[in-house]
């Protein structure tokens, strides 16, 4: 691959439970495998955002696709991440054009000049970054900040599948099947079938779905009707941006919240992987904001690195960025094909809401591993009321109102735990 270049591990490495590092990588075939986990990690949220903002999911799809490959190419290989819509955008969306929903946004224009605005916000942010290096992040987010930040990721979204993935008491029960699917391969099993833990959970429980609903009755039954109905290939509804000042000045601002979670993720992956990854926050945030000008530019929703992609490498402990090379290529092509986007959109909601909660949980406990691989002393009041603070405020969405642009629960999370060690860590 010319400057990408991997080290190729046995397969005899996935028996033995080993980890694979970001520049290592198992042989092509279950690489690809790999890949498919991770497409279908992203896929719920990545379509979901789009939906919720009136866009075309396929072209979310097929940007995420792009954005992975930029972001891939501006961090030469070294950071594993997947790029998927980014669910801070909704609000200042909606409120940018003003959409009721549902169906196709027909002010979409404007929105996406604010998200065009927001990546280039967001690319000059990574690249003073990497002028003036990242010590400065050292001396902000000591592991006790880290911690509380990376373990919010997961927190924050704990709501999405407990509140909107289970409408019903079946749908809820269907959730527990699904996350003890998961957990029962994840122990019982070895080698290929363990490492893909959260695909395999999610086959065997959208079979019991079927069995249960479509031949016994008992919820609402599988539609495959749209899967033999989609063409194999098709254009995405592409869109062109109008630039606006108000919807710019509305929407710019979340490249802070964006920097806030490229943050959070890597310093979750540095602490998975043991591998410093700072020296390339500047070319991973410059990598995030340039996909999400790409996506902007032609009707895709921002892009942000995906908690959910973490969550798996948290279970699988494979961390090549071979992975996301293979996940991005195949995002491009679903973009291309609303085949495969009825697909992934078939698996029951129930069965991806308990997939959910493993994969947010998974990120919730990195937070915790920090603390504990680097020793937090609790016992310090410094220490105890960041954790605790920035705990709640990422859980409980705490938001904070400036103007019309809103700071939610990871932002607030984020720098309210930079901020409150900042100010207690006076007292010497």
């Amino acid at each position: 691959m010319g400057m990408f270049h991997w080290t190729e591990k046995p397969t005899a490495t996935l028996t033995d439970g080993g980890v694979i590092g970001p520049d290592e990588r198992l042989p092509w075939g279950q690489t690809t495998v790999m890949g498919v986990q991770h497409l279908i990690a992203m896929f719920g949220a990545t379509v979901l955002a789009p939906i919720l903002m009136g866009f075309d999911p396929n072209v979310a799809i097929l940007m995420s696709g792009i954005g992975t490959l930029i972001f891939f190419v501006m961090t030469g290989g070294k950071v594993p991440s997947y790029l998927g819509s980014s669910f801070a955008f909704i609000g200042v969306v909606i409120a940018a054009s003003g959409y009721q929903g549902p169906g196709p946004n027909a002010n979409i224009g404007v929105a996406l000049g604010g998200i065009i605005a927001c990546g280039l916000l967001y690319t000059l942010i990574g690249a003073l970054v990497q002028v003036i290096g990242t010590g400065w992040i050292e001396r902000l987010m000591p592991p006790v900040v880290t911690g509380s930040v990376v373990a919010v990721i997961g927190l924050n979204l704990a709501s999405i599948p407990i509140k909107n993935m289970a409408p019903t008491n079946f749908d809820a029960w269907m959730q527990g099947i699904t996350f003890v699917s998961v957990a029962l391969v994840a122990v019982f099993t070895s080698g290929m079938v363990q490492r893909l833990l959260i695909l395999m959970g999610l086959i065997v429980a959208s079979v019991i779905y079927a069995v249960l609903t479509n031949g016994l009755g008992l919820g609402t039954p599988m539609d495959l009707s749209g899967i033999a109905s989609a063409a194999w290939f098709g254009l995405p509804n592409f869109a062109a941006p109008v630039f606006e000042a108000k919807a710019m000045s509305l929407i710019a601002p979340v490249a802070i919240i964006l920097v806030a979670e490229n943050l959070g993720h890597i310093k979750a992956v540095t602490a998975m992987t043991g591998k410093n990854l700072d020296r390339y926050l500047g070319r991973a945030f410059m990598g995030d904001g340039i996909a999400t000008m790409v996506a902007g530019s032609a009707g895709g929703t921002g892009v942000t690195t995906y908690a959910e992609n973490i969550g798996v490498m948290a279970a699988t402990k494979i961390y090549s960025t071979a992975i996301f090379l293979v996940a991005g290529c195949m995002a491009i092509l679903l973009g291309f094909s609303p085949k495969f986007g009825a697909l992934i959109q078939a698996i029951p909601l129930p069965v991806m809401g308990g997939v959910s909660i493993v994969v947010f949980g998974l990120i919730a406990i990195a937070g915790a591993k920090i603390w504990v691989d680097n020793k937090v002393n609790f016992s310090d009041n410094k220490n105890l009321l960041v954790a605790a603070i920035t705990l709640i405020l990422g859980t409980g969405d705490y938001t904070l109102k400036f103007g019309d642009f809103a700071f939610g629960g990871i932002g607030t999370a984020t720098f309210g735990a930079i901020l409150l060690y900042a100010l207690l860590n006076r007292r010497t």
